[in-house]
């Protein structure tokens, strides 16, 4: 009987959704933990993300805070997309910084959620607050059946 608790459901979809999410794997994020509802992603400020003050563009930060909010979302294997998002930046990243983006569940009814995700650098000051609002598609599963 294969193993089918809510751990290994969001460590599969996981493993599925990084095979094919050439966004995340393109600017070097890393999984480093995944639970049902809440994801943590890492990834090192490089020299092409900075923007023209010499800070980690802001869109690069939302993107990180983003995919750990995927992650996130469809740790339950219901496929599930964002439907918006606010994020406020708090303090700029540098280059060879290594952020770190915690998205955590704080709602889930029905077809929508509210997730949260703190972006800290590697000294855990807080750059960047995400507040990501989803939806689910229920009877559709987030990744192919294993």
């Amino acid at each position: 009987m294969p193993d089918t608790t809510p751990q290994r459901t969001a460590e599969r979809v996981r493993d599925s959704m990084l095979r094919t999410d050439h966004a995340t794997r393109a600017l070097g994020m890393e999984v480093l933990q995944i639970a049902p509802g809440t994801a943590t992603l890492a990834m090192r400020v490089r020299q092409d993300m900075l923007n023209g003050h010499g800070t980690c563009h802001g869109g690069l930060i939302a993107t990180l805070a983003d995919s750990a909010f995927a992650f996130a979302c469809n740790s339950y294997d219901e496929l599930t997309v964002a439907s918006g998002f606010g994020i406020d930046f708090l303090a700029p990243a540098r280059l060879d910084d290594l952020l770190t983006a915690r998205c955590d569940e704080v709602s889930k009814a029905g077809r929508t959620g509210v997730y949260d995700t703190v972006v800290t650098n590697e000294r855990g000051e807080r750059i960047a607050i995400f507040r990501g609002r989803s939806y689910t598609a229920k009877g559709r599963p987030a990744v192919p059946a294993a």
